[in-house]
C-alpha cells in the first residue's frame, strides 16, 4: 500500500513535467530564412492526397514557394494574380506549390469576416476547387514543421529559389494588395526572370503585407475572445407586426440575415449553433444577424434561457401574438410556413436569398461574403 501511495504522485509529477516540456516545446522562436540559405526539405500532405517534398519539384530550374491562407484577405486578393504567374510559367522552368502554416485552433471566427471558410484540410480543398487552384496546396498548421525552418512573418509571404535550391527572393508578389489596382512593381515576376535568364535577382529582399501567422502555440486571442462572447449578454423582446415589417425593410447600412424559428422545432435547434458562429465571423462588418421566435408568448422565458445556452448575443426577437399566418405575411410572402425560415436581406429590403430548412452554413457564409466581399479594398 506505501508503495501504490509513493508511485502515483511520483507518476504525476513526471506527467507534469512532461507536459511542461511538450508545451514549451511548442512555443518556438520563428527566424525568417535568410537570401542565399538552402531550401530546408519539407514532406506535407496536399490537398490532393499526397505528400510532397522538394524531391517532388526537382524538375523546375526555378521553385516558387508561397505562404497562403484561405481566411485572409491578402491571400485572396492575389489569387488571380498568383494563378496567372502559375499559367505564365509553369511551362517555362518555374515550380509553384503554396503551404498553409496556419494552426485551425489558432485562428478565431473573429478572423473569418471576409471569407466562407476557415484553415483546415477540408476547407483547403473547397477553396482550391472553387478558384480552380493550378498548383499543390499543402497543409502545415498541425506542428508546423515547415513553417518554422522557412519562417513565414505573413500571407502570403513568397521565397523563390534557384536551380540548386538557394534563396534568391523572399517578400511580396507586388506592391499592390488591391485587386482593382495595376501594381507599380512586378518583384517575385521580376525574380522569376532574372532567375531564367541566370541573372542575379535585382530586389532580393521586401516587406510581405498581409495576415498574421496562426502559430499554434498563439491560440490566446482565440480563447480569450470566446470566453468573452461567452460572457455577453443575452436578451429577447417582443415585437409586433409592424416590427417586423420594419425589419425585413431593413431601411439600414447592414447585411441582414434573419431566422424565423421556435424552440419546440428540431430543425431550428440543429442550426442554430451555426447561425451564431456566422454571427461571430461578420459582425465585425456591415452585417447584423436577427433571430425572430415563433414561439407562443407565453413561452418567452423558454425562449430565453435556449439563447442564452447557445450565447447569443445578437439581437433577438419574439413575436408577441398567436396569429402565425399574419406572421408569415409580415416575414415573406413567399414563405409556406415550416420552420426554420432563414433570409437574407440587403440594406434597402432586397431579399436576396432564401434559405428553407436547416440552413448549408458554407452556402449562408458565401452568400454573406460574396455580398459584403473578400478583400480589405470593399469596405
Amino acid at each position: 500500500m506505501k508503495k501504490k501511495i509513493f508511485c502515483f504522485p511520483l507518476i504525476l509529477l513526471i506527467f507534469l513535467i512532461s507536459s511542461q516540456l511538450v508545451s514549451n516545446a511548442q512555443q518556438r522562436e520563428v527566424n525568417t530564412l535568410g537570401i542565399g540559405a538552402e531550401a530546408p526539405d519539407f514532406n506535407l500532405p496536399g490537398i490532393d492526397g499526397k505528400n510532397y517534398s522538394l524531391d517532388d519539384f526537382s524538375e523546375y530550374e526555378v521553385l516558387f514557394i508561397v505562404f497562403w491562407a484561405n481566411h485572409c484577405p491578402t491571400a485572396q486578393a492575389y489569387e488571380d494574380r498568383l494563378i496567372e504567374l502559375v499559367n505564365t510559367y509553369r511551362t517555362k522552368g518555374v515550380g509553384f506549390v503554396a503551404i498553409s502554416p496556419n494552426s485551425p485552433k489558432a485562428v478565431s471566427l473573429a478572423e473569418l469576416g471576409y471569407t466562407d471558410l476557415g484553415d483546415d484540410m477540408d476547407d483547403m480543398v473547397i477553396r482550391a476547387r472553387d478558384k480552380g487552384y493550378n498548383f499543390p496546396y499543402l497543409y502545415d498548421g498541425d506542428d508546423h514543421a515547415a513553417s518554422i525552418p522557412y519562417g513565414p512573418v505573413a500571407t502570403p509571404h513568397v521565397f523563390i529559389f534557384d536551380s540548386e535550391r538557394f534563396l534568391r527572393y523572399r517578400g511580396r508578389i507586388d506592391d499592390t494588395e488591391n485587386p482593382y489596382i495595376e501594381p507599380n512593381t512586378s518583384d517575385a515576376k521580376d525574380a522569376i526572370e532574372a532567375l531564367l535568364a541566370g541573372q542575379e535577382v535585382p530586389l532580393k529582399e521586401t516587406p510581405s503585407f498581409g495576415c498574421s501567422i496562426k502559430w499554434k502555440w498563439n491560440d490566446q486571442w482565440a480563447r480569450n475572445l470566446e470566453k468573452q462572447w461567452a460572457e455577453m449578454p443575452v436578451s429577447v423582446d417582443m415585437i409586433d407586426i409592424k416590427g417586423i415589417k420594419e425589419l425585413i425593410a431593413n431601411e439600414t447600412e447592414n447585411l441582414r440575415l434573419i431566422n424565423v424559428w421556435a424552440t419546440w422545432c428540431g430543425p431550428c435547434i440543429v442550426e442554430f449553433p451555426d447561425l451564431v458562429s456566422i454571427d461571430r465571423m461578420y459582425r465585425g462588418r456591415d452585417f447584423e444577424f436577427i433571430s425572430l421566435s415563433a414561439d407562443n408568448p407565453s413561452r418567452r422565458d423558454n425562449v430565453l434561457k435556449f439563447l442564452e445556452n447557445q450565447e447569443a448575443a445578437n439581437q433577438n426577437y419574439l413575436y408577441n401574438d398567436n396569429d402565425k399566418y399574419a406572421l408569415i405575411e409580415a416575414v415573406d410572402k413567399e414563405w409556406q410556413g415550416a420552420l426554420p425560415h432563414t433570409l437574407l436581406i440587403a440594406p434597402g429590403g432586397e431579399i436576396l436569398a432564401r434559405y428553407a430548412g436547416v440552413i448549408n452554413p458554407l452556402t449562408v457564409k458565401r452568400d454573406i461574403v460574396n455580398y459584403l466581399g473578400r478583400y480589405f479594398a470593399d469596405d
